[in-house]
């Protein structure tokens, strides 16, 4: 059908485009690359027109967002002003506000109405207020007429409203929704966190009609931690995790004020308070989790939202330092002064972010850098702290359990294993054959071993090699252990209750001596522990080292010496071993001489082989050794 003829069926409604065509081809293809972030600009209008359902449906060839809304009438402007576009559209606090509802506002530009064109070419516009239907074509091609196609009445006809409210059709769209409804509801939940009864999405697919919720309460339930801003935001700390201790883990606030001064629109300055709410907190674990690539929203983020929108989906790459436990963190910051009518817009034109050197979005930037995200990572280090000390106190117990289980295995094994050997003995009577008693007694062993089955599991779990030494020689403690992990020894297998890894520390609440005594003294496993004894002047001020040195003796266990020059070591430390000498300067610094740093990396590699582990070559021992202690020619 010719445009004349459509006019003629319409001649009473006419649709002029009050913007330049070439525009639209412009900008159509390319204002927005989301498929959301589209329909996000087209629900706001939804909202804004104080609807309190909106419906994204989805066709094969169309995806349709139909609201119930008050609708757009052709002949008290409705039309005309929609069509006028770029005109911003909050001049003042009256206009700040839907007529209904009293909602703040979330369109401003004037722009968001050609959202659409970025997905379909022909997006076709149905509106229905008070019984009077509207409807036209929006095109990225139009002539220099500015006239727009009109529907004829009889093809205004609308899917779920029945009153009031208005349809966007795009047409063969380019972008699609996500194939499962569970991303679906993911990514509209993100741009839209406070949905509530009074406004409510609805995704319809086929059949079937699925209900956006708001799911902050979902996400906190999966957090580690928690802080909160403002009243609004408090109650979230109940949905965290029973099992975490809220006392350390969940900080609740009130919201966060910034000070300002600024040019309001008018180009006045002005004083202004930048007030943020909202929550950010970090995730227990990232398995599972989309933390980056080119997905639709990641679940690693801080999002800013103004007047229940999103503005911006993700500033951590802004605020961050690229440290690894950022991946943990997600938070939603509200900050209504944003969407200030009496201020200047400070959303960039494709509505996906804010204007980088405008002052409220500095003073929010600078907030969540220097004060919410240090403290959001820090209770996130603090919980892997709690669980680390959670996970090894069960360890322990576990392998107490073993170790009890063991000996009870061993005492059964000595009993029965003698019992049988004594009735067989009996039957031979006087004539007491001494071969046929140690076969006897080789048979019964034999047929009760399964006894000691526990036996490889247990010695496997235990630590294989203690740095025994007084705080005040960590200097030395450390190089050693560096050099042991260099050589492929997990920090996981040293003792060493210096160490800057948490890994090497016996856990807070344990006793170094209880576990020596437990699972190395007392212990009917004979697994092997290698004892490193760092011995200097130090020591003989030290209780614990001592202790560990008759430990050491008492359950014969191997070590070697690595000795602070100046001081000689004496028995019960097997010193007919030569010892490794380090020089210590008065500066604390420490060197060894060549020979010595050859000692050094010889007995590393003894101690490593000894454990099973595949030691570095002695030339690569050495070159390693250089990088961590001065080696004199």
């Amino acid at each position: 059908m010719s445009r004349k003829k459509v006019y003629k069926m319409a001649r009473e409604k006419e649709y002029k485009l009050s913007i330049d065509p070439r525009i639209l081809e412009l900008l159509g293809p390319s204002l927005y690359t989301n498929i959301y972030y589209v329909l996000a600009e087209l629900i706001a209008n939804a909202y804004d027109a104080d609807a309190q359902n909106v419906y994204i449906i989805e066709h094969p060839d169309e995806i349709v967002v139909e609201d119930d809304g008050h609708g757009m009438s052709y002949n008290n402007g409705d039309i005309k002003k929609y069509l006028d576009v770029a005109k911003e559209s909050r001049t003042s606090d009256k206009d700040s506000q839907t007529p209904l509802f009293k909602r703040k506002k979330m369109g401003r530009k004037g722009v968001g109405k050609l959202a659409a064109l970025s997905v379909s070419e022909n997006v076709y516009i149905r509106t229905i207020r008070d019984g009077e239907k509207s409807g036209f074509i929006l095109s990225r091609h139009v002539d220099d007429s500015h006239m727009l196609t009109p529907l004829p009445e009889k093809e205004i006809i609308f899917e779920r409203i029945a009153n009031n409210g208005t349809s966007v059709s795009m047409k063969n769209p380019q972008y699609s929704l996500n194939k499962t409804i569970d991303s679906i509801k993911r990514n509209f939940i993100k741009i839209f966190p406070l949905l509530d009864s009074d406004f409510q999405i609805h995704v319809v697919k086929g059949t079937k009609d699925y209900l956006i919720e708001r799911n902050d309460e979902e996400i906190v339930k999966e957090l580690s931690s928690l802080i909160t801003l403002g009243a609004e935001y408090k109650r979230l700390g109940n949905f965290l995790d029973s099992k975490i201790d809220k006392t350390k883990l969940l900080k609740s606030r009130a919201n966060k004020c910034i000070p300002i001064k600024m040019l309001d629109r008018h180009q006045r300055e002005v004083d202004c308070t930048v007030s943020i709410e909202g929550w950010v907190g970090a995730y227990k674990s990232t398995t599972g989790r989309k933390v980056g690539g080119v997905i639709d929203f990641p679940d690693n983020y801080i999002s800013l939202y103004a007047n229940k929108k999103m503005g911006e989906f993700n500033i951590l790459p802004l605020v961050g330092e690229n440290r690894l436990q950022e991946v943990f963190v997600v938070g939603q910051l509200h900050v209504d002064v944003f969407e200030d009518s009496n201020l200047p817009d400070m959303a960039l034109s494709n509505r996906q972010g804010y204007k980088y050197d405008d002052p409220r979005y500095q003073a929010v930037l600078n907030y969540v850098k220097k004060d919410l995200l240090l403290e959001i990572l820090g209770l996130r280090t603090a919980y892997a702290k709690m669980q680390k000390k959670d996970k090894d106190a069960r360890k322990n117990q576990q392998m107490i359990n073993q170790e009890k289980e063991f000996r009870q295995k061993v005492d059964k094994f000595r009993k029965e294993t003698s019992e049988e050997a004594a009735k067989e003995i009996k039957k031979l009577g006087k004539s007491i054959d001494s071969d046929k008693v140690e076969r006897i007694i080789s048979d019964s062993l034999n047929r009760n071993s399964h006894s000691l089955g526990i036996k490889p599991h247990l010695d496997s779990q235990k630590k294989k090699i203690l740095i025994s030494h007084t705080s005040k020689d960590k200097a030395l403690a450390d190089v050693i252990f560096n050099v042991l992990k260099f050589n492929g020894v997990p920090a996981e297998e040293i003792i060493y209750s210096s160490s800057d890894d948490e890994n090497s520390r016996i856990p807070d609440g344990q006793n170094i001596f209880d576990y020596l005594r437990n699972f190395f003294v007392e212990s009917y496993s004979d697994a092997k522990i290698w004892v490193i004894f760092v011995t200097s002047e130090n020591i003989q001020e030290s209780w614990g080292t001592m202790s560990e040195i008759g430990a050491a003796w008492i359950t014969k266990k191997e070590h070697r010496i690595f000795n602070t020059r100046g001081f000689v070591p004496k028995k019960p430390l097997n010193v007919d071993l030569t010892w490794v000498e380090i020089k210590r300067g008065e500066d604390e610094s420490l060197s060894v001489d060549k020979v010595n740093a050859d000692e050094f990396c010889v007995k590393i590699r003894h101690i490593c082989s000894s454990l099973d582990f595949i030691p570095k070559s002695k030339q690569e021992n050495m070159s390693y050794l250089k990088k961590q202690i001065d080696v004199e020619d």
